[in-house]
């Protein structure tokens, strides 16, 4: 009879290389993902350095102490594939056989935020504001700017400053 061995906690191995893969990363967008340990990225370049095997993790969604204001359900923060943020009904869902969606449809998109500074334009004369992207990152922006959605291009001043 052979003994049965407690089982060990397996660590991933990367399918290309079969080398152990990193930890956990989050992304500034928040998206998760494990690198193999044999590879690395490089800011400058932009591109994978060694084995450029990496394994998207899904994000899961956070509960919000908010309540949907069409069902009084809670609320949760989800990351799309794409990286936007939204608070949506925790009871909303979608069936893939039917493709329509389930439950209750309230959404919520985060978009940044905005703050008027008292400065002003150095291209146009206008005031400055200071806006704030849903992942974090400031810039210093005219107060003119704008897009167009149908055209697919910026409207007004097009001074930005990343801070």
């Amino acid at each position: 009879m052979k003994k049965e061995t407690p089982k060990e906690e397996s660590t991933p191995v990367c399918p290309k290389c079969g080398s152990a893969l990193s930890d956990v990363v989050t992304t500034p967008t928040g998206k998760k993902l494990q690198r193999c340990s044999k590879g690395s990225w490089n800011a400058e370049t932009k591109k994978n350095e060694g084995c450029d095997y990496v394994k998207w993790l899904p994000v899961e969604p956070e509960t919000l102490d908010e309540k949907c204001p069409k069902c009084g359900a809670p609320l949760v923060l989800t990351v799309t594939r794409f990286g936007k943020k939204m608070k949506k009904c925790s009871t909303g869902g979608w069936d893939a056989a039917a493709k329509k969606a389930t439950g209750c449809d309230y959404v919520e998109w985060i978009n940044g935020t905005t703050e008027d500074l008292a400065e002003d334009c150095p291209e146009c004369g206008e005031k400055l504001v200071l806006y704030t992207t849903s992942s974090g990152k400031k810039m210093k922006k005219c107060s003119t700017s704008g897009w167009d959605k149908e055209k697919r291009m910026a409207t007004g001043c097009t001074y930005v400053q990343w801070l």
